[in-house]
């Protein structure tokens, strides 16, 4: 935890805490973060167990990602009037998984518009029921007038530069990561991330059925080609590379790695995942006891079918 407090330091600007389940944590000048928990979606969390942000320009406010639900979409809007009362002009989308973008309904209600790439409006399509059911769940009442809202300006390429207030925003997807149509936002001049899930901070990042574990050790290694002096990860607080490498990257490399032998040695699985069950350099991320095996599992699986 030193690590990330060291680094709030380095950066010289003070945190602000609301009465919400957000911190709002300036990053650098005009970029700030929105930290949620690094737990699971709760009720009393309003399902922010993410972190994504916004960044403060000339012409207006451009927030990065929406929340999970409608009525999280107003503690995001109170969130970003505790440092600017600019209106918010836009709003980007960068991942598929509900508590990334199912708050859209909110800002749409505002008439703000909506940006994504196609392939990430594809993905949101994708699991869009299943989204809505894990949203339901969890916040109960809370999700009232919650519901799937896509982009209203659909970008289809890979890459697209933005320009608002002077600020450059280059919206792309590396490749697959934790989702497999989701995108990142970089800000060349700042030198800022925004990484959505493909980096994890402080807890495990856990590979679903969905997840392609190889391709997502390649797309981030592709990332950290941008060299980002700042990251805002998809969970966990603000950091650096030497952070995002030792909490996702290295456990990636260290995922394939040594999978990737115990398949070509032909090992069994259940003595693979016994083998390697105990990683003491990843045990201080949250979620470990938990995942961890899991991940040997489906990673084995994957690379046993390739």
């Amino acid at each position: 935890m030193l690590k990330y407090l060291l680094f709030t330091l380095f950066i010289g600007l003070q945190t602000h805490v609301i009465a919400s389940p957000l911190t709002v944590v300036p990053v650098t000048s005009n970029v700030y973060a929105l930290v949620g928990e690094t737990g699971g979606r709760t009720y009393d969390n309003y399902a922010f167990n993410n972190t994504f942000g916004f960044v403060v320009t000339e012409e207006g406010i451009v927030l990065i990602n929406s929340g999970a639900s409608y009525a999280g979409g107003a503690l995001i809007e109170q969130a970003i009037a505790t440092v600017s009362d600019k209106p918010i002009k836009w709003l980007l989308n960068l991942g598929a998984q509900d508590h990334y973008w199912l708050g859209n309904g909110y800002f749409k209600s505002k008439e703000i518009e909506i940006i994504a790439l196609k392939r990430t409006v594809a993905g949101q399509k994708d699991n869009a029921n299943q989204s809505m059911e894990r949203v339901s769940a969890a916040l109960k009442e809370r999700a009232k007038n919650t519901k799937p809202v896509y982009a209203d300006k659909v970008i289809d390429a890979d890459k697209t530069e933005l320009v608002l207030g002077q600020q450059r925003f280059e919206l792309m997807w590396l490749g697959e990561g934790h989702f497999a149509n989701d995108a990142v936002l970089w800000l060349p001049e700042q030198q800022v991330l925004f990484s959505g899930d493909l980096i994890f901070t402080q807890r495990m990042l856990g590979v679903q059925p969905w997840s392609n574990a190889k391709k997502w050790q390649q797309t981030f290694h592709q990332a950290m080609l941008l060299k980002p002096k700042y990251i805002i990860p998809g969970h966990g607080e603000p950091c650096d590379i030497a952070t995002a490498k030792e909490d996702t990257g290295n456990y990636l490399d260290w995922l394939i790695s040594n999978i990737s032998t115990a398949v070509d040695d032909m090992e069994e699985i259940g003595a693979v995942v016994e083998r390697l069950s105990d990683a003491i350099q990843f045990k201080h991320l949250l979620h470990y006891e938990g995942w961890h095996k899991r991940n040997i599992n489906r990673v084995y699986t994957q690379l046993e079918q390739m």
